[in-house]
């Protein structure tokens, strides 16, 4: 008897040390599924409704306790989601502090809603400056400060999205910690950073709208873009005429049909190895006048030209090119 109570208090720290391990089971639930076990796909689907987290392609159900991480309030509209969030704004890199400072606000209302007094107002107005100037304290925080808020005007003026605006900014701060914009202008470099980022993110714009956006010559912003390029080592690919066709046919008003067309016609002509050494634009811009033709939603030469920002001969050069390697029949 003796001999096993001693056994079993010899077993005791193994029972402890193995009740202590989480199981396998509940070590898979902690880890975040990216692949199905069953097909191996990366399509895994997570439905909040009912809990569960199933694979897209075989229909396996992967979690059946899925956790949602969003908060427990419901907001019907912007005003609503204000009221109720309980954080403030996500870190941003379009800002020069990282959005991370406080600010301020404009409104003459103290924390109850209520309007503060005149008397009171003026100190208001001399805390809101002192604070603006205590935001940006030294010379590199001014240079980001001017940058980062050119860069903002120049992405709202040609409507481009958040990630653009995001990546640029990433672009200007890399050149800034590695010293180069020393014995360069501020816009040209913010300009350069745009085309850069613009490339990036595959929303490609030409050097003539980034240079009509900013306050810098076409040929200042594509030297200081080659230049940070090579200094950063921004791997970028050439621009394809089909990154395009999406902007150019909804600017002109054409339907799907012209747009799966077009890409069709370039398809076709990279085959055939008509696009390389051409500008990506020109060639775009002769694809969608074909295509526009065949699908019986015709734009005129002049039309195309000022949407693609090239001229007519080069849309007429391209298109007789490639209807007569491509064996299209037009119907002028």
């Amino acid at each position: 008897m003796r001999g096993l109570l001693d056994a079993r208090h010899s077993l005791d720290p193994i029972f402890m040390a193995d009740l202590a391990k989480p199981k396998k089971k509940e070590q898979q639930k902690v880890e975040e599924i990216t692949t199905c076990p069953e097909c191996g796909s990366d399509h895994i689907q997570s439905d909040y409704e009912r809990g569960e987290m199933v694979c897209e392609t075989c229909g396996l159900v992967l979690d059946d306790a899925f956790i949602d991480q969003g908060p427990e309030w419901r907001a019907f509209d912007s005003e609503q989601r204000e009221k109720r969030a309980r954080v403030g704004a996500p870190m941003t890199y379009t800002i020069h502090d990282k959005g991370l400072s406080t600010m301020i606000g404009w409104k003459n209302k103290d924390s109850y809603g209520k309007s503060i007094p005149t008397r009171n107002r003026a100190q208001l107005y001399r805390l809101r400056k002192w604070q603006r100037r205590i935001r940006v304290s030294n010379a590199t925080e001014r240079n980001l400060a001017f940058a980062l808020s050119e860069l903002d005007r120049m992405a709202s003026g040609m409507g481009l999205p958040r990630n653009v605006r995001e990546t640029a900014a990433m672009v200007y701060r890399r050149a800034v910690t590695k010293n180069l914009i020393r014995g360069r202008s501020i816009e040209g470099v913010a300009a350069a950073a745009l085309y850069a980022a613009c490339r990036q993110c595959d929303v490609p714009r030409t050097l003539d709208e980034i240079a009509d956006a900013s306050r810098v010559s076409r040929k200042e912003i594509g030297r200081t873009y080659r230049f940070i390029a090579r200094e950063l080592k921004l791997k970028l690919m050439p621009t394809a005429p089909q990154d395009y066709i999406p902007r150019f046919c909804s600017e002109l008003k054409l339907s799907g049909d012209v747009q799966a067309k077009t890409v069709d016609i370039l398809k076709q002509a990279a085959d055939r190895e008509l696009t390389s050494g051409r500008g990506p634009t020109g060639v775009a811009a002769a694809a969608i006048y074909i295509a526009s033709i065949l699908s019986g939603e015709r734009r005129t030469q002049r039309e195309v030209a000022e949407v693609a920002g090239v001229t007519e001969v080069t849309i007429r050069n391209r298109y007789k090119e490639l209807a007569e390697r491509l064996d299209i029949d037009i119907v002028l």
